[in-house]
């Protein structure tokens, strides 16, 4: 009797402890993970100090009125997609960087476009430039200190 009595007692402790293990696990497996932080955006001072921004390439260049009233257009059209973008409560942060670098992509090519052929070369050399001070300065910060 005391044998069947200690037994019970085992069986009773061992479901306790296997029902606590089991809730707190459950538990566990209900909490949403933390949220990963989203890296912020860089702001536009911090991008010129980090490089040129891709639309000064076309800094500089002499436009005629036909061009400028076409560039005009272009930024304002762009412009009010950014503006949709940046409103819209749909998307999320990544989505919204990526649909910007995307209108930037739109914007830039199409004034090129627009440029003569010596305008375009100019454009050119000032990207060949830029991206070669982009490319000593990555590798300036990835050499051992």
């Amino acid at each position: 009797m005391r044998k069947d009595s200690f037994l019970k007692l085992v069986v009773v402790i061992v479901g306790f402890l296997s029902v606590a293990l089991l809730s707190r696990g459950i538990r566990a497996q209900s909490v949403p993970p933390p949220a990963v932080p989203v890296p912020a955006q860089p702001s536009p001072a911090m991008r010129q100090a980090r490089g040129a921004d891709p639309m000064d390439d076309f800094a500089g260049l002499n436009f005629n009125s036909e061009q400028e009233t076409q560039i005009r257009h272009i930024r304002d059209d762009i412009g009010t997609r950014r503006d949709a973008v940046i409103k819209d409560q749909k998307l999320d942060a990544d989505q919204k960087a990526a649909m910007l670098q995307g209108y930037q992509r739109i914007e830039y090519r199409e004034i090129y476009d627009l440029l003569t052929p010596d305008q375009r070369v100019e454009v050119r050399k000032k990207m060949q430039a830029r991206r070669a001070m982009e490319q000593r300065g990555q590798q300036h910060q990835s050499s051992p200190k």
